[in-house]
């Protein structure tokens, strides 16, 4: 009971700091109501709305840049999933350490133990930033896999007759829907501006982040730098990741008797040797003793 009135008592605490916190941006006061008015669309998005108009400048004086530009750039990556700003994901891991503070606490006073305290707190501040890597690395699995569609749509085209601005949009229009038409999409866009399409393709590889993606981003500009034929390259990179493709398909395909050791060994065979032998074993044991 000591134990439990003493997380309470962190949990008030807390409570009390949180609503201090609120006073001091200009939350908690009487015309609240009359604060998220201005603000439309459902109550979720008028809290949204308030949080960014009164935490967000505060919370950006606070961190530093090159942390929220990094921020920024894994949002871009994730596919900037519900228009998330930086400061959003740190309040987002600020309310998961809290909850993972109330969580541990909780499992605390059950065990009588404060050791589930810390593992609760870190894992719930981390939890946003895990869900933004799993959104980073399907993203970037949807690319890997409509690539070569994409190459060999836009070696069609440029060998067609189009330039290279008019074949992406072909691919564009044309394209499956996918991270991978986006991100053609934004290039294009930054083309139609007046931007080269150096500058353009550049601008693409830190958005994606990916090796192979880089490599063809890379090879375009050096055929544009060089003079040489948009087609043939276009038509080079694509067998290669086709080719790249089937290898990696064949090392999954190799290692997948390995993979299955461990469940046939652990759940399979133990089945197996208890439907096999557990009646002989039965009559051994029960047999002589019923007779």
């Amino acid at each position: 009971m000591a134990t439990l009135g003493i997380w309470t008592s962190i949990l008030l605490g807390m409570g009390a700091v949180f609503c201090a916190v609120l006073g001091a941006a200009g939350w908690w006061r009487g015309d609240l109501v009359a604060e998220l008015s201005r603000f439309e669309g459902p109550l979720a998005a008028k809290i949204r709305g308030a949080a960014r108009a009164h935490l967000g400048p505060s919370t950006r004086k606070r961190i530093p840049s090159a942390w929220l530009e990094w921020l920024r750039l894994r949002i871009v990556r994730a596919g900037d999933p519900a228009d998330l700003l930086p400061e959003e994901l740190i309040w987002l891991s600020a309310l998961g350490a809290a909850a993972g503070i109330a969580t541990g606490a909780v499992a605390s006073a059950a065990l009588g133990s404060p050791l589930p305290l810390l593992p609760c707190t870190a894992l719930g501040g981390a939890l946003p930033h895990l869900r933004l890597r799993e959104a980073i690395r399907r993203r970037q699995a949807r690319i890997v896999r409509e690539l070569p569609f994409a190459l060999d749509l836009l070696s069609l085209s440029v060998e067609a007759g189009l330039d290279f601005a008019g074949a992406l949009g072909k691919v564009v229009e044309k394209g499956r829907p996918g991270p991978l038409r986006d991100e053609l999409g934004l290039v294009l866009r930054r083309l139609r501006m007046g931007r080269t399409r150096e500058e353009a393709l550049l601008e693409a590889i830190p958005r994606v982040d990916l090796p192979v993606v880089n490599s063809v981003l890379t090879s375009l500009v050096q055929a544009d730098r060089m003079g040489t034929s948009l087609g043939k390259t276009l038509r080079i990179l694509a067998g290669q990741l086709r080719a790249e493709r089937t290898q990696r398909a064949e090392k999954l395909a190799g290692e997948a008797p390995v993979k299955m050791l461990v469940p046939l060994i652990a759940f399979i065979f133990p089945t197996v040797f208890l439907v096999l032998f557990g009646p002989i074993v039965f009559a051994m044991t029960f047999g002589g003793a019923g007779g």
